[in-house]
C-alpha cells in the first residue's frame, strides 16, 4: 500500500488500528510531521499543543486539544482515550529560564503522572543530545557524562531524570536524543542558511568548517519514533541516540545548500574565537538569533553513536544530512513568501536575525 505524505494518507501498518497517540507539541514541526506519519499507519492521533492546530490537510482527522502541559485539565483533557504517548512539546532555548524549566521539566512530570493514572502504559519521551553539553571526545554513546549548557540543556537533564522515576514506578518511558533534525517545515536557525543562500549570498561559517557535525531528518527521527511505540517493552524501555548515518564536514554539507540555490556562492570560514566572543556580546545584548549551545559548538566536531538504536530498535536512517537539508530547502524556497515579515521562537518560523542580518550585505 502506498503513503501519502500530505495527509493521513492509506493505512500503513496493522499495528496502529484501533490505537490512539497522543502527541504534545502537535502544532510544532515534530508534532506534525510525527501526526502526519503515524496518521497514515493507521493510528488515530491526539494533538496537546499551546498554539492552535493550523493543518488544514489532517486537522478533520486529529482530536485537537489547545492548552499547555502545564495546566493539568488540559494534559487530562487530552489524555482520555489514549493508549501511547509522543512526548514532544517543549520550551526551546530562545524561551526565558522560567519558561524552559516549568514546561520541559514540570510539564514533563505532569505527562508522565497523568499517563499513568490515565493508563497508558508507554510515553515516548523526545530529549535531545543537548544533554552532553560541550563535550570532548567523539562519538557520544548513550552513558556518556551528561552536562547541560545554559536553561535548556540543563532542562533537558531535569526532564530525562523524571522520566527515569516514572520508570522506576512501572511506566514504560523510552527517552530519545535527537542531534537537530531539518526536513520539510523546519525553520528556526536554519532560515538564516536558506535565507542567505536563496537571497545569493555568501554563507558564514564559525571555524573552518572540516568539522563533522551530524543532523537528522525528520522523518528517520519519526521511523526510530514508531519503532520505540511498537516494539516489545523490554528492548524499548531504555535512551537511544538518534542521527544520520550518512554526513560529511560542516563546510562540504552547508555548500551543498548553496550549490542547490544557484547562485555560485561559497561557505566563508571566520575565525572561531573572535566569532564566538562578538556571538557572546550580541547575545548579551539581546540582537542575536543564536544561543550559546548552537555558536559555542558550531566550530566543534558533532555526533552521536547509533550503534545501540541500530542494535536495539533496528533503526536505519535513510538520509544524510545533505538529504535532510535539501528537503527543507525546497520545501523553504515554495513557501517562502508566506512567511515574509515574521519571526518568532519555535522551530516553525525564521528566528529573527537581529544583528546578523545587518552583516548579509557584506557577504
Amino acid at each position: 500500500m502506498g503513503e501519502n505524505t500530505e495527509g493521513l494518507g492509506p493505512v500503513m501498518a496493522e499495528q496502529g488500528i484501533g490505537q490512539t497517540v497522543l502527541v504534545t507539541g502537535g502544532s510544532g514541526f515534530l508534532g506534525i510531521n510525527l501526526i502526519r506519519y503515524l496518521g497514515a499507519r493507521g493510528y488515530a492521533l491526539a494533538s496537546l499543543d499551546l498554539e492552535p492546530f493550523g493543518y488544514a490537510d489532517v486537522a478533520d482527522r486529529v482530536r485537537v486539544v489547545q492548552g499547555d502541559i502545564r495546566d493539568a485539565g488540559a494534559v487530562e483533557r487530552a489524555m482520555e482515550g489514549v493508549d501511547l504517548v509522543v512526548h514532544c512539546a517543549a520550551a526551546l532555548p530562545l524561551y526565558s529560564p522560567r519558561d524552559i524549566h516549568t514546561t520541559d521539566v514540570e510539564g514533563t512530570r505532569l505527562v508522565l503522572e497523568t499517563a499513568r493514572r490515565s493508563g497508558v502504559r508507554r510515553v515516548v519521551h523526545i530529549s535531545s543530545t543537548a544533554v552532553y553539553g560541550i563535550p570532548d571526545h567523539h562519538p557520544l554513546v548513550e552513558d556518556d557524562k551528561l552536562e547541560g549548557v545554559g536553561p535548556y540543556g540543563q532542562a533537558k537533564i531535569q526532564a530525562e531524570m523524571v522520566c527515569l522515576e516514572a520508570r522506576a514506578r512501572g511506566l514504560i518511558v523510552p527517552i530519545i536524543r535527537p542531534k537537530s533534525f531539518v526536513g520539510p517545515e523546519r525553520l528556526g536557525v536554519f532560515a538564516l542558511l536558506y535565507d542567505w543562500a536563496l537571497d545569493g549570498r555568501n554563507f558564514p561559517m564559525i571555524g573552518n568548517g572540516k568539522n563533522r557535525y551530524q543532523l537528522l531528518d525528520v522523518e528517520d527521527l519519526c521511523a526510530a519514533i514508531l519503532l520505540c511505540l511498537t516494539l516489545p517493552e523490554d528492548r524499548v524501555n531504555d535512551t537511544f541516540n538518534i542521527g544520520a548515518k550518512r554526513f560529511a564536514t560542516m563546510r562540504e554539507d552547508y555548500q551543498a545548500v548553496l550549490d542547490a540555490a544557484g547562485f555560485g556562492k561559497k561557505i566563508v570560514g571566520l575565525p572561531a574565537a573572535p566569532a564566538i566572543w562578538a556571538l557572546r556580546g550580541l547575545e548579551a545584548l539581546r540582537v542575536s538569533p543564536l544561543y550559546k549551545w548552537v555558536y559555542e559548538t558550531a566550530s566543534k566536531d558533532s555526533f552521536v553513536s547509533i550503534d545501540k538504536a541500530e542494535r536495539q530498535l533496528g533503526y536505519a536512517p535513510q538520509h544524510s544530512n545533505q538529504d535532510a537539508l535539501l528537503r527543507n530547502l525546497a520545501w523553504y524556497r515554495a513557501h517562502r513568501e508566506g512567511f515574509a515579515g515574521q519571526g518568532g521562537v519555535t522551530h516553525r518560523v525564521p528566528w529573527k536575525q537581529g544583528a546578523l542580518g545587518l552583516l548579509k550585505r557584506f557577504f
